[in-house]
């Protein structure tokens, strides 16, 4: 197929329409619950007070401002791919934001700015109804007039068009990690998927054994690293793909599996990330100096130790526990003496041929009856 052939079928793969609508409008969209911003989205409203105010300021001086995206599902409603930071200050600003999130900001309060230094303390209230510090109705209707391009991904296009566009879209300005992006695409695919693999991440022997710091949780390394392994045993590594791109169609892939065995490998995660625990606690994927584990968490050692004993639960289950333990350990120092592994997972290995040279050993190097 020639590249022009594939432009073409890409294409058809993304169905789009678009317009302008005033503020208003998208307001009373919203607050008819016809325009949908997730709550797991809405957690990563991070703009502070002064860069709201500034974004207040620019619709004031009608400073045009980008489009925002959303997703028009097969109900009609909208839900929101891009604009969050935007709409969710307009929102805070008129009083209309919803959620736990709008109870831990509150009002929207404005700073003076360059330009409009008055601004400095101001609220959304009319000053027709006594409120000294309101903006005023005739600035209301001023901000609620302002138009703004919306661009809809049409519902019948295909699932992973709506993953690429949010991703694509959402990995600049707001900060956001690759799995944060993942969180928020996945609530809308498959919610009961995506509140899993939280339940998973909140499990004390995983949490334990990967020694994850508060910025790490926050960031939602533990639900990646939950996603990892749930890939790595149900997704085939394919060579050379790019690894978030592999966790992203994974992803997809599993949440989208009506047979995917969920109960099965709920019970495989909890018996490995225990096992693991009662072996090496927190020292699990650290690298073995000849005397201790010692160092920081290490994703090639996570790879290799979590998926083999993964897939050797069930002889591993057959041991004693002294016993599983002392071999979990013996593998464990003995991979720093393994070719394959060294060789792999050095500093300057790039994580797609870590993977598809480590995923393969992996099992085999837990094997206790090997």
């Amino acid at each position: 197929m020639s590249l022009l052939d594939e432009v073409k079928a890409a294409r058809k793969k993304v169905v789009t329409d678009g317009y302008e609508m005033s503020l208003g409008e998208l307001i009373n969209l919203y607050k008819d619950n016809e325009l949908k911003i997730d709550p797991v989205f809405q957690r990563l409203f991070r703009w502070d007070d002064e860069r709201k105010t500034r974004f207040i300021e620019s619709l004031l001086l009608g400073i045009p401002f980008p489009p925002i995206f959303v997703f028009q599902n097969e109900g009609g409603i909208w839900e929101l791919i891009d604009g969050l930071q935007r709409l969710s200050t307009l929102f805070q600003l008129t009083g209309d934001l919803k959620g736990e999130r709008a109870q831990e900001l509150g009002p929207l309060v404005l700073n003076g700015t360059q330009f409009l230094p008055s601004l400095d303390g101001k609220r959304w209230a009319d000053s027709s109804d006594g409120a000294e510090d309101g903006i005023g109705q005739s600035l209301q209707i001023e901000i609620k007039r302002a138009r703004v391009r919306v661009e809809i991904l049409k519902s019948e296009s295909d699932l992973a068009a709506k993953f690429e566009l949010f991703q694509r879209l959402n990995t600049g300005g707001a900060g956001l990690t690759e799995q944060e992006v993942r969180n928020s695409i996945a609530v809308s695919i498959n919610p009961d998927f995506y509140h899993w693999l939280i339940a998973l991440s909140e499990y004390e022997p995983f949490r334990r054994t990967t020694a994850q710091t508060d910025s790490a949780i926050e960031a939602q390394a533990g639900v990646e690293l939950v996603l990892r392994f749930l890939s790595f045993r149900s997704v085939p590594y394919r060579a050379g793909l790019d690894v978030h791109e592999y966790l992203d169609r994974a992803l997809i892939e599993m949440a989208t599996n009506r047979n995917f065995d969920k109960a099965g490998e709920d019970a495989i995660f909890v018996k490995t990330f225990r096992y693991l625990d009662e072996a090496l606690s927190d020292q699990a994927f650290k690298r073995w100096n000849g005397h201790a584990f010692a160092g920081k968490f290490l994703m090639s050692v996570f790879e290799v130790l979590a998926t083999g004993v993964s897939h050797n639960v069930a002889a591993l289950e057959a041991m004693e526990a002294d016993d599983r333990s002392g071999f979990i350990v013996r593998v464990a120092r003995g991979i720093w003496n393994n070719n394959a592994f060294t060789t792999s997972s050095g500093a300057g290995v790039r994580g797609t041929t870590r993977l598809s040279k480590l995923l393969p050993i992996a099992a085999q190097l837990l094997n206790p009856n090997q």
